[in-house]
């Protein structure tokens, strides 16, 4: 066979990604990825892809060494890959919440955080830093639907607060209203004070 046909052949290898590791979703597969593509050699990044929910490592046969030791790694990875912290897009696909449910959910306690992760975004030399979450839990939120009840929650409490602020205001122009039309009250009639006869039996009005 010639050289260069020698070159073309590829060596492949394939690790599938499990259903909890995953958590059913596509972005958590490529957030997955990414990962796997950060322990490798800078010269091997490109060489990793995922499919569905397979990552796939190709490299021509020339580079054997290059793609042994880049293989060691996404091996080792793999074995701890279901632990990988999930990242704020990647639990908005799988729990399929908005940006500002998982502010809100996280403010008030019942979204947990599992601790905060600091990057750098590509090509730029600012830092970000934000809120990552433990898959089981995350997981477990998933199997109990506690995202539908979260809602229901919310939008009671939405509607309580809504009804206050309606009988609030509602007194608050009553009472403006009161004091607009009531005026000052007439003074007591001096016979209905107490103490007036004796006070003026002794002359002292006098």
């Amino acid at each position: 066979m010639p050289k260069h046909e020698k070159n073309d052949v590829e060596l492949i290898r394939t690790w599938t990604l499990s259903t909890a590791a995953t958590l059913g979703s596509a972005v958590r597969a490529k957030g997955i990825l990414q990962e796997l593509q950060s322990r490798v050699p800078a010269a091997s990044k490109k060489s990793l892809a995922v499919d569905g929910t397979d990552i796939v490592l190709a490299m021509p046969a020339s580079e054997k060494a290059v793609f042994n030791a880049a293989a060691a790694i996404v091996a080792k990875a793999m074995e701890d890959v279901e632990a990988l912290p999930v990242i704020p897009r990647e639990i908005q696909d799988i729990l399929t919440i908005k940006v500002g449910e998982r502010h809100r959910w996280l403010a008030d306690g019942r979204l947990p955080s599992a601790g905060t992760r600091t990057v750098r975004l590509n090509g730029r030399a600012r830092r970000i830093t934000f809120h990552v979450f433990d898959p089981k839990v995350v997981e477990d939120l998933l199997d109990r639907g506690a995202v539908d009840q979260w809602r229901e929650d919310d939008a009671e409490a939405k509607a309580e607060n809504r009804r206050k602020a309606a009988y609030k205001a509602k007194l608050t122009r009553s009472l403006k209203k009161a004091k607009k039309t009531g005026g000052d009250k007439p003074d007591e009639p001096a016979t209905t004070l107490r103490g007036w006869e004796e006070f003026d039996m002794d002359g002292l009005l006098r």
